[in-house]
């Protein structure tokens, strides 16, 4: 087995335990921060195939930018997740999750065996791409000509998150019932007015 190959399975096993663990967790932060350990071992994958720019915008641009947002998007509607862990109430969920595990391990065991994972006729992992496969330039043609509506939709639906996810947050914020000192605060206000 070359370094390529195992760099290649390591990245990959990565990629896909911060995926399930991201989808497994109940707490959100945590979720997220799965996601980030699962984009940057996609990144390493993108530099295995040569192209660096993708892996530098999955890491800034996914991991730096949109994941801070959806971890601030959290803390300001100060979502919890259930604390309880074990939910050994409903048995048939359970059956459910380990039958779906063991579907995909089945599943990535035949990909295994029939070759589909590995050596690519002969050119190892990566296999052979053309000098500009991966370029800036490619990618900003691509982008910006054949998909450019859907990347500027994208933008105005993260637009209209933040946007929402702020009106909902005051809203909440509003229906809160007064603590204390506040109407400690208050009531001195009110009587230095009067």
């Amino acid at each position: 087995m070359t370094l390529d190959t195992a760099v290649f399975f390591v990245s990959a096993i990565v990629a896909v335990f911060g995926a399930t663990m991201m989808i497994v967790q109940r707490n959100p932060v945590a979720s997220v921060l799965y996601l980030i350990v699962s984009l940057v071992a996609q990144a390493v994958l993108y530099i295995q195939l040569g192209t660096v720019f993708m892996a530098a915008v999955l890491v800034i641009v996914y991991a730096g930018a949109i994941l801070v947002l959806f971890l601030f998007v959290i803390m300001l509607l100060n979502l919890r997740g259930q604390e309880d862990l074990s939910d050994n109430s409903q048995p048939l969920s359970r059956l459910t999750k380990y039958f779906v595990s063991g579907l995909l391990f089945v599943e990535l065991w035949f990909a295994v065996k029939s070759g589909l994972i590995g050596d690519v006729g002969g050119r190892g992992v990566t296999g052979e791409f053309p000098d500009t496969f991966g370029s800036v330039e490619q990618i900003a043609v691509v982008l910006f000509t054949k998909y450019l509506y859907p990347f500027e939709l994208t933008s105005v639906l993260i637009l209209a998150a933040i946007v929402g996810a702020v009106v909902i947050a005051r809203r909440e914020r509003d229906d809160l019932p007064i603590s204390a000192s506040e109407v400690a605060d208050r009531s001195i206000a009110d009587e230095v007015k009067g």
